[in-house]
């Protein structure tokens, strides 16, 4: 079924037909899951596309260009993780989720794309490490505890006041975040270990 024009218009242009195929892919299979498990609360249509798929969409386009490899922590729904590797598709990313039932959704809806994998754990006993450590919707301090054990870089999509909580970490060095275009004060924080 080809992805509706409603969809692809709301995505950055520079997709391809494939791409936005994928996304949509796993847009329908949210959407149906969604009913019987808790995965989102941003309800169907457009505001799901921009909340989830845009956002995690341009925080992808500001990690490097080339070939790199990500641990998505508590991917729950997927985000940012599938959005990352549709875009990146030169990239491995793994996304790590406690959840059973949610793994078990992350694998279904990640069947087609074969740089991706799932871990259904707990970010603790996670022992695969990246260059990447993201995440989006997790208690960064959970995230910080585990880096840079899990990667020298991390990536999080975060809202400007719980960056200020962790902005003076001396163990990250940051840099200047960069704010999401949608005016809801989330940025997304790119740092290394010091």
């Amino acid at each position: 079924m080809p992805t509706p024009d409603w969809f692809s218009e709301l995505l950055p242009p520079e997709l391809t037909e494939q791409q936005f195929d994928q996304l949509y892919h796993h847009y329908e299979l949210l959407i149906r899951w969604n009913q019987r498990m808790n995965l989102t609360t941003v309800k169907p249509g457009p505001e799901t596309v921009i909340r989830h798929y845009c956002e995690s969409l341009f925080f992808a386009a500001h990690l490097p260009s080339g070939p790199i490899s990500l641990l998505d922590a508590g991917s729950g729904a997927g985000f940012p993780g599938i959005p990352v590797a549709v875009l990146k598709q030169n990239s491995r990313v793994t996304l790590i989720e406690s959840n059973l039932r949610k793994a078990v959704f992350l694998r279904e809806s990640s069947r087609d794309l074969p740089n991706v994998s799932v871990l259904s754990q707990r970010m603790q006993e996670v022992t695969e490490v990246a260059d990447w450590l993201v995440a989006r919707a997790v208690n960064p301090g959970e995230v910080i505890a585990n880096f840079p054990r899990l990667a020298p870089n991390i990536g999080l999509l975060i809202s400007d006041r719980d960056f200020s909580s962790i902005e003076h970490n001396p163990r990250i060095a940051w840099a200047e975040p960069v704010r999401l275009p949608w005016g809801d004060r989330k940025i997304c924080a790119y740092g290394r270990s010091t």
